[in-house]
């Protein structure tokens, strides 16, 4: 292969080519492009190169010849970021540096309940892993047959499994990080408690590589459930979901897995797409909770226990109608339909997406509350609301309305519905971004809703450990 020098980029990418493999440096504009665009397709950028270092050391050859040429780098997993986070921009003078061949199961430790992976391992094979050795790694999302460990933790990922295991950061025991000017931190350890001085593991996670690029992780994992019991509930309102949430939480504790809100509309919307995916009810109700328990126990205990807790729920009126998974094909057929709606939702066409959580004692308000102002400001707009209730966080979406030219209603909408949206939030004491990261698409709410003093220190941080910006630079902080 031979490269023209004429810049310092030119130089650092000639130089990448004997620190990696000419292999694995990618420039012909074919083999670029799937790294470019983002998943949403709504950002495409442009790159010097698209590295794909295989090693933790190579990564490190190339972040350091990226910091002696001041080329900034952008990190990528999976590309299935939802807020632009693994995109380059527009110039061409970055390079993304993908770790999708650090694709490596280091160990796996069933005694300690701990398996440690490469960031390039796709989070399906850690799921697998996991069940091989009969344990059970329970970050589950709907990108997980394609996402990576390393996006999870750079975005610290949420999924339907929060509720009992919490987001990536709780499943996180110890990371190995290139800094930005090409050292490797080995924080592999493997331990549940460690009081020796500041946490630098969390300070990567959810920095979605603006301060240095993970390599590895060491993640818990846990006993594998010997059964699990899968229903769909029928629910009057937010608020009557909200008190048998806390009914289920009474009566189930630790037992509960998921605890997931969708509106009817949601469901009519999945049925009209995907008319294989049947309305599970045979009357419209205005909200369906999806709720699991995972039993370490056995499967009588664990339907023992949900008949006495739906009974409760039926007789006390929280619950209008229900039904009760009977094999693990309906199970599935279940989570089917929850995780169809974003599909369902791009089928009918562009929407407005926000990625939000309040406080779970806010729900109902916060939904009502919005859906009005809402429907004042953009009459005929359609709500699409689901999302993850046992742990606050809602995917509260606004299609436009139908039959309507919804770029159009995109063009008029989308500014002043985010400030109503994020401004409820707000005085909720709630955050406009969930799980999904702030990435490029919301840097400026970042600033606005943050205070001076957390954008100072956050400022700070970035300054010290990547003094020159080299490290995914318009992300996360302007």
């Amino acid at each position: 292969m031979t490269y023209t020098i004429s810049s310092d980029r030119d130089a650092f990418v000639v130089a990448c080519l004997d620190a990696i493999g000419a292999a694995h440096v990618l420039t012909d504009p074919h083999d670029t492009a799937p790294f470019l665009t983002d998943w949403r397709r709504r950002y495409t950028g442009a790159a010097c190169a698209v590295l794909r270092p295989g090693t933790t050391q190579e990564v490190a050859a190339v972040l350091k010849l990226a910091n002696e040429h001041r080329v900034a780098i952008v990190p990528q997993g999976g590309n299935t970021g939802l807020a632009g986070g693994a995109t380059p921009d527009v110039t061409g003078r970055q390079a993304v540096v993908s770790v999708a061949r650090l694709n490596r199961v280091r160990a796996l430790d069933p005694h300690n309940n701990t398996i440690t992976v490469e960031a390039g391992v796709i989070l399906a094979e850690v799921q697998r892993h996991a069940r091989q050795a009969d344990r059970l790694f329970p970050l589950s999302l709907a990108a997980e047959g394609s996402c990576t460990i390393g996006g999870n933790l750079a975005t610290n990922a949420g999924g339907t499994g929060v509720l009992r295991y919490g987001n990536t950061r709780e499943l996180c025991l110890g990371l190995e990080v290139v800094t930005p000017q090409g050292e490797i931190w080995d924080g592999l350890r493997a331990l549940r408690k460690d009081n020796t001085g500041y946490d630098l593991r969390d300070l990567y996670i959810g920095a979605e590589g603006t301060l240095g690029v993970i390599t590895a992780a060491v993640m818990k994992l846990h006993p594998l459930p010997a059964a699990r019991v899968t229903a769909l509930a029928a629910l009057a309102s937010p608020h009557t979901a909200l008190e048998f949430l806390a009914l289920a939480q009474q009566c189930a504790g630790p037992l509960l897995t998921g605890f997931e809100i969708m509106s009817d509309f949601c469901l009519r919307l999945v049925g009209k797409h995907y008319p294989q995916l049947r309305y599970p009810f045979d009357q419209p109700h205005a909200q369906i909770v999806l709720l699991e328990l995972s039993d370490n126990e056995s499967e009588a205990h664990a339907r023992s226990l949900f008949e006495r807790m739906m009974e409760q729920a039926l007789e006390s009126g929280l619950v209008e109608d229900a039904v009760v998974a009977e094999s693990l094909a309906q199970s599935r057929a279940f989570w089917d339909l929850r995780e169809h709606i974003p599909l369902a939702q791009a089928e009918e066409g562009l929407n407005i997406k926000h990625d939000i959580a309040v406080p779970i004692s806010r729900i109902g308000t916060f939904i009502e509350e919005t859906d009005a102002a809402i429907a004042a400001a953009a009459p005929g707009a359609r709500m699409v609301t689901f999302g993850h209730l046992g742990d606050g966080n809602l995917h509260y979406n606004v299609q436009a309305p139908e039959g309507g030219d919804a770029r159009a209603f995109l063009a008029q909408y989308q500014a002043p519905l985010n400030r109503i949206v994020y401004e409820n939030v707000h005085r909720h004491l709630g955050t406009f971004s969930a799980e999904h990261g702030v990435g490029q698409l919301k840097v400026d709410e970042l600033t606005h809703y943050k205070s001076d003093l957390e954008i100072r220190l956050m400022r700070a941080i970035k300054a010290a450990l990547d003094p020159h910006g080299l490290m995914n630079p318009g992300k996360v902080l302007r």
